[in-house]
């Protein structure tokens, strides 16, 4: 069965995801609709592109992903079909992709489906979903657009290595508020090599050693660990790690090897 998941940030307390929801079933009755997340805050596309770039690869090829984050028309924004690692992507070229994507997707196609006037204001009902389903049916990337050669750049907030030092930042807090940084395991065992390390955040708070699991220290007690996503996390087992540490977005964090 073909599967569109929704990435966006029309909540649930009004029409427009039905709307979105309802357009796709009348054109596909058929599909699998999956909801990653609908509770992005309101045009934040770093957000969505680290949930959804650490979600994808969990669905089957050739699931098709309708991005639905700052997509109101614009004359200088286009819309995007993407083919990347067996996946589609269907979204605005506002920055997302290059957010989500660690290296150039095999195909990028902008989308020149008519808008339908009673959907001026709410594209994602009309060309989004029409060039969604359009790739779930199976259908030619290449019918729905014209190929171009690249993607709105955007940059990521990259860790800086110092002599025995990783500075990196808070790019994301979870529903469980657990802190998640800029630092993934790849490049922290890069620098690493075997050393001892001591992790300092704010209110003079420090963390040396690596977790496996939540449940490794006692309850109320902080670790850091790498998560599902691969980056690293400081948490506290059963309790709210950014309210109670003082961490937010952007908030810096240090790691000192010895």
């Amino acid at each position: 069965m073909a599967i569109i998941t929704l990435t966006t940030d029309l909540g649930d307390k009004d029409i427009y995801l039905a709307a979105l929801k309802g357009s796709i079933l009348k054109l596909l009755p058929e599909v699998n609709i999956v909801d990653i997340t609908n509770s992005v805050s309101t045009f934040n596309i770093q957000q969505a592109a680290f949930i959804l770039k650490n979600s994808f690869h969990y669905f089957p090829d050739n699931t098709v992903h309708l991005i639905g984050i700052d997509t109101v028309y614009n004359s200088f924004t286009k819309y995007l079909a993407i083919h990347y690692k067996n996946h589609f992507f269907v979204g605005a070229d506002n920055g997302i992709f290059s957010l989500m994507f660690d290296e150039e997707p095999e195909e990028v196609y902008e989308i020149n489906i008519m808008q339908d006037l009673k959907f001026l204001h709410f594209p994602l009902a009309d060309i989004f979903v029409k060039a969604a389903c359009h790739l779930a049916n199976g259908d030619p990337i290449d019918e729905i657009g014209l190929r171009i050669s690249g993607i709105e750049k955007k940059m990521n907030l990259q860790p800086v290595v110092e002599k025995n030092l990783i500075k990196g930042a808070v790019i994301y807090i979870d529903s469980f508020q657990n802190v998640i940084t800029n630092i993934t395991k790849e490049f922290f065992n890069t620098i690493q090599q075997g050393r001892r390390f001591t992790l300092y955040f704010k209110r003079n708070e420090t963390i040396n050693h690596l977790s496996w699991h939540y449940n490794e220290v006692p309850e109320g007690e902080k670790l850091c660990l790498f998560g599902i996503s691969d980056h690293l996390e400081i948490a506290i087992n059963k309790g709210n790690a950014s309210g109670l540490l003082g961490l937010n977005l952007g908030d810096s964090v240090i790691i000192e090897f010895e």
